[in-house]
């Protein structure tokens, strides 16, 4: 089954500055690492329950290939994707997001 997914502004902000970081590096790069995201956010909206819960109901997917994770809350039947984060981040710079 799948569920609504709803990506919030501030997890796009953090997609386009991973693209942005990434495709400057190398070009086409970035395009890579949002398929990455992309593939663990399809998998997340199949099944949300999947991954662990990291902070209050918060729970995380980490992304293959690219030190990044995906930071959601599944509610209501629905996911709602807060951040999409690099792992070295300090959780306050999520946390504060909830």
């Amino acid at each position: 089954m799948s569920y609504p997914l709803v990506i919030l502004p501030e997890a796009e902000e953090d997609m386009a500055e991973a693209f942005d970081w990434y495709e400057n590096r190398r070009i086409g790069l970035g395009h890579q690492c949002l398929g990455e995201v992309r593939a663990r956010l399809a998998h997340i909206e199949e099944n949300p329950l999947h991954y662990t819960v990291v902070y209050r109901d918060a729970r995380k997917a980490l992304v293959r290939r690219f030190p990044y994770k995906v930071l959601y809350l599944f509610e209501a039947n629905k996911v709602e994707v807060f951040g999409v984060v690099h792992v070295g981040r300090h959780p306050r710079f999520w946390q504060k997001r909830l």
